[in-house]
């Protein structure tokens, strides 16, 4: 069994800080520099921000000491070059984990620099009956978006106790985005321009691009319109034969949502969207507590990651 590694051992690498100490430098930037309009040198350093607030944002969870800084020493694992977030990528990597009681039914999806586990439902949770994404054709999640409110209170209460305790309420980008955008970065800040609060999601289209290990053809929204061989190198897939919803509406649009097909090309036929009432599978998605601990397994189909609080 491949052996668990801290998340701080494997990210502050050449850091000889301690915790205090990180707490203290801090604070002293927070007193003598202005927030976000001081430039930060990151050249020689594991931190990505370049402002002095966003790096003292980012030391403080680089420092945070929780359960959930475990991360696991496995291929397919790699450091988000975007925001602080690594990755599972390929076609399948050891990143199946047991949750509410499902055996291998749910797999990582990334790990958070504050410690917590984002996770996604392996296959759609209503195989003989697909879901709208909302009753009322409107792409707006928040609105709430019937889909919304149905895995925030439907699917939910059907969750264990204890799978329920596990969760932590966290922020979902739920910004818009361009047809055959070109620019991954900008996609992804345009998507986190705008979030929402809650328990159970989506993928977003970032999220999905961001995981294909095929970096040249698939990384980018136009690059996987254009290619036919992006869903033979990304581990999320759909049972259905239809496609999946994502979390990202259309952007300049009030009724369309980015869906990706069972071939994994986002929209179809061009990057055309599915208005809001189509009917399509659902993978839930959602946060694990900073407190969840791995108590055992190798990550694969057949021996999954264990947890508890």
């Amino acid at each position: 069994m491949k052996k668990i590694k801290t998340f701080i051992q494997n990210y502050v690498i050449g850091f000889t800080i301690g915790i205090l100490f990180c707490e203290i430098i801090a604070v002293l930037a927070a007193t003598y520099f202005p927030s976000n309009q001081t430039t930060y040198d990151n050249t020689n350093t594991e931190l990505q921000s370049e402002n002095v607030q966003d790096a003292i944002d980012e030391l403080y969870g680089v420092c945070l000491p929780s359960a959930g800084d475990q991360i696991i020493e496995d291929a397919g694992l790699e450091k988000d070059p975007y925001e602080c977030r690594y990755f599972f990528t390929g076609a399948n990597p050891n990143n199946y984990i047991t949750f509410n009681n499902e055996t291998a039914s749910w797999r990582i999806l990334s790990i958070e620099c504050d410690g917590r586990i984002k996770i996604v439902k392996k296959d759609d949770i209503n195989t003989s009956e697909t879901i709208q994404w909302d009753t009322l054709v409107s792409n707006n999640w928040a609105r709430p978006a019937a889909l919304n409110t149905y895995l925030n209170s439907t699917y939910y209460n059907s969750l264990t106790d204890i799978a329920k305790s596990q969760i932590v309420a966290s922020d979902f980008s739920i910004g818009a985005v361009t047809v055959s955008n070109d620019d991954l970065s900008g996609q992804i800040n345009i998507e986190n321009s705008v979030n929402w609060k809650g328990k159970i999601a989506l993928p977003t289209v970032s999220e999905y691009l961001r995981i294909n290990s095929n970096k040249s053809e698939c990384e980018t929204f136009k690059l996987n319109l254009t290619s036919k061989v992006c869903g033979s190198t990304n581990w999320i897939k759909t049972t259905n034969s239809i496609g999946w919803w994502t979390l990202s509406p259309q952007l300049n649009s009030s009724t369309s949502v980015l869906f990706v097909s069972s071939h994994g090309e986002i929209g179809s036929g061009g990057g055309y969207t599915y208005a809001g009432n189509n009917y399509l599978a659902v993978n839930p998605t959602l946060y694990l507590s900073q407190n969840i601990k791995i108590t055992g397994g190798t990550g694969t189909s057949s021996d999954p990651y264990e947890i508890s609080l």
